[in-house]
């Protein structure tokens, strides 16, 4: 009797130990850090928390549940005006030239592969935070879908590029500017309803 009593006081006596060793990780914040973001989780919180902010200095303000494909839309060509790929008019002696050799006055754009991607992340982020069905997601929306293609064709022939992998594509020139698409969706989420920002 004496051993089973030791053996049961020495079994009661670690599980308290661990107890309180548990108890102390825990207050002290010791706690196992959550594994970080990758690369793509953290754009998409960045780009879903922009697009709330757009939202909300909306004029009038808008609700997510009242977001529909055409405020999508003024979104995406909002963030035209900060947007840093050429793209050529048909007057444009360049047009659909990939490296033209001089400058010329033709507006800057945002490249179609940036705002496909951005939509591809929204669209996913929506899904997340809002539920629902895809129907009744904004972002993927007929009307964004049919945006974002004419801007693909549009760009491809007006800069000589080619988007089709399955085509082959002339020789494209990679030493042009881009801006960061984050940061122009940050500007356009601070000032939503400015008719000009200068570069």
């Amino acid at each position: 009797m004496e051993l089973e009593g030791s053996s049961a006081s020495s079994s009661s006596s670690s599980t308290s130990s661990a107890a309180a060793a548990a108890c102390r990780q825990i207050i002290s914040g010791h706690q196992q850090p959550p594994p970080p973001l990758s690369r793509y989780e953290s754009q998409k919180l960045r780009d879903w928390n922009t697009f709330g902010q757009y939202l909300r200095n909306h004029r009038p303000p808008l609700s997510l549940p009242r977001c529909s494909g055409a405020h999508v839309l003024e979104f995406l060509r909002y963030l035209d005006q900060f947007g840093k790929t050429k793209v050529h008019t048909a007057a444009c002696p360049f047009f659909g030239q990939p490296c033209p050799p001089a400058p010329c006055p033709c507006p800057l754009r945002q490249a179609w592969g940036s705002l496909d991607a951005l939509i591809g992340r929204l669209r996913a982020a929506y899904d997340e935070h809002a539920g629902g069905v895809p129907e009744t997601n904004p972002f993927a929306s007929r009307a964004v879908r049919l945006f974002l293609r004419e801007v693909r064709d549009l760009q491809s022939k007006a800069r000589g590029v080619c988007y089709d992998k399955k085509k082959r594509c002339p020789a494209n020139n990679k030493h042009h500017n881009h801006i960061s698409l984050s940061a122009a969706a940050a500007a356009a989420a601070a000032n939503p309803n400015a008719d000009f920002l200068p570069n």
